[in-house]
């Protein structure tokens, strides 16, 4: 845990800690304020900062997670449902990118959002790698459609149902039909016996994708990358991961070449109550 730190002079037993405590190692001493729960809840602590977090009047520190360290949230800077429903509808996967690389820095700040998603018990498991130079998606690009040949060689119904042999003919041609063209390449991984890994990546990935939208960027995820890096030895050499580890998810990055100006439709959602 962070060792709890309480600032008395602060702390009004308000009791809004004990609440919200995923794990329930805190608890309130009418003389004290908050205290541990029992022994050993330091070890228990997830890390979480919720209790840091909710605390109105600043008065919760962990000791590696100091409280005038954590941002306050601004009623200002709050986006409503309309705000929320124009960006997750709106946003689109975007497949045509202009040739402009997005600066480094850019693609840190995404990532500084990203790295907040949530994951279970707050592991946060999630590692990026990010392909920057252009010519080594294309070379990505490359390997993909090389595993693209050998199951259209050794697996034809399976490549049919992916319309592999449209795709090889069109990359021929000069296409870029695995990454589209993107300057960038955006990879997620974590030790491969991690059961929290996958759904972690997932979820910061789509908070990248969400925030590059509001960012005046654009993405889309790598549906033929990852697939190949399951099974395509050359490709996964390629990528160099460390020893141990196994891509969980990649999206492509950069500045769209168009504009989109309205929410296209869907189909009503499925929903069933008890």
């Amino acid at each position: 845990m962070g060792k709890m730190i309480v600032d008395t002079g602060k702390c009004v037993k308000c009791g809004v800690c004990t609440d919200v405590c995923p794990v329930k190692i805190i608890s309130m001493d009418a003389k004290k304020g908050p205290v541990p729960a029992m022994e050993g809840a330091e070890d228990l602590c997830i890390h979480c900062g919720h209790c840091v977090a909710v605390c109105p009047h600043g008065a919760m520190s962990l000791d590696n997670m100091p409280v005038d360290q954590c941002v306050r949230l601004e009623d200002g800077l709050k986006c409503g449902l309309q705000e929320a429903a124009q960006l997750l509808k709106g946003r689109r996967s975007i497949r045509e990118f202009r040739e402009k690389p997005v600066p480094k820095e850019e693609i840190i700040k995404l990532i500084d959002v990203a790295r907040f998603a949530p994951s279970g018990h707050n592991r946060q498991p999630v590692n990026w790698k990010i392909i920057y130079d252009t010519g080594e998606v294309k070379k990505l690009s490359a390997f993909v459609v090389e595993w693209m040949e050998h199951i259209l060689e050794r697996k034809p119904d399976m490549a049919k149902s992916m319309n592999f042999e449209f795709l090889i003919e069109r990359y021929k041609k000069g296409e870029d039909v695995v990454l589209r063209g993107a300057p960038h390449v955006i990879t997620t991984h974590a030790p491969k016996e991690d059961r929290i890994a996958p759904s972690s990546c997932t979820i910061a990935l789509t908070y990248l994708e969400l925030t590059a939208s509001a960012s005046g960027m654009g993405a889309c995820w790598a549906g033929f990358l990852d697939m190949a890096l399951m099974y395509w030895p050359p490709l996964k050499k390629a990528m160099d991961l460390p020893e141990g580890h196994t891509t969980l998810g990649s999206m492509m990055l950069g500045y769209p070449r168009h504009k989109y100006h309205r929410i296209p439709l869907r189909d009503p959602a499925k929903i069933t109550w008890r």
